[in-house]
């Protein structure tokens, strides 16, 4: 599959306050990639990390059963929120990833997780840069949502995640199918480095994970069924 660069949705009426993550490219690759499965009325959705809850309206307004997943408070208020904007219905519930719906399983499950590689020596525990900082290697909570995804999918369920090229797509897809799922590349877009990227522009040279002539990265959606 070629990447292409995405050219940035049209706007959406959300309530996106300071130290919640806004819509951007990657919520926009993905809403791409899930407008491309069978969503309808007696589709079970998860959405995990769901931020500003934007990919979890869209798929109410694709008439799915929408259950939405933050950590972040002031995130789980925004969602709901913006549900009600929407005249969606979406359960939002606070919790870590998957605690937060334990025994249960989604027919899809959606996920724009914190994915930029960071040189600090531990996660925020609050603040805006907790909805993008993944540790050094950007994969903590992608990795996280590989293991756990078999546990939350059912029979023929899929996981559509998104995350940035510099994370190692390979390294998900693999593992993945360690996990018995039959994993790809959905989608991907060649995107403008956003103002993170550019602020810790030295870094990821001296890591290797860009080169000094880099100014885009590559955002892909992986997409894995359970079979």
């Amino acid at each position: 599959m070629v990447a292409e660069t995405l050219m940035p949705a049209p706007p959406v009426s959300l309530l996106t306050p300071p130290g919640v993550y806004a819509p951007q490219w990657d919520t926009g690759l993905l809403m791409r990639a899930m407008g491309r499965e069978d969503v309808g009325s007696a589709t079970d959705v998860l959405d995990l990390g769901t931020g500003s809850g934007a990919v979890a309206v869209q798929a109410a307004r694709l008439g799915a059963q929408v259950t939405a997943v933050d950590i972040s408070r002031l995130a789980v208020f925004t969602a709901r929120v913006n549900a009600l904007l929407a005249r969606q219905r979406v359960r939002v519930r606070r919790g870590d990833l998957t605690t937060a719906v334990t025994g249960r399983s989604y027919d899809l499950v959606v996920s724009n997780p914190p994915y930029v590689p960071s040189p600090a020596a531990r996660l925020p525990r609050r603040g805006a840069a907790r909805a993008w900082e993944a540790g050094g290697d950007g994969r903590t909570f992608v990795d996280r949502i590989c293991e756990a995804a078999p546990t939350v999918l059912r029979p023929g369920g899929v996981l559509l995640i998104v995350h940035s090229g510099l994370c190692g797509t390979e390294t998900t897809l693999r593992l993945l199918a360690e996990r018995g799922l039959r994993a790809s590349v959905a989608d991907r877009a060649v995107v403008p480095h956003g103002p993170v990227l550019r602020s810790r522009r030295p870094w990821l040279i001296r890591q290797g994970l860009v080169d000094a002539h880099d100014s885009e990265e590559e955002l892909v959606v992986v997409r894995a069924e359970r079979p």
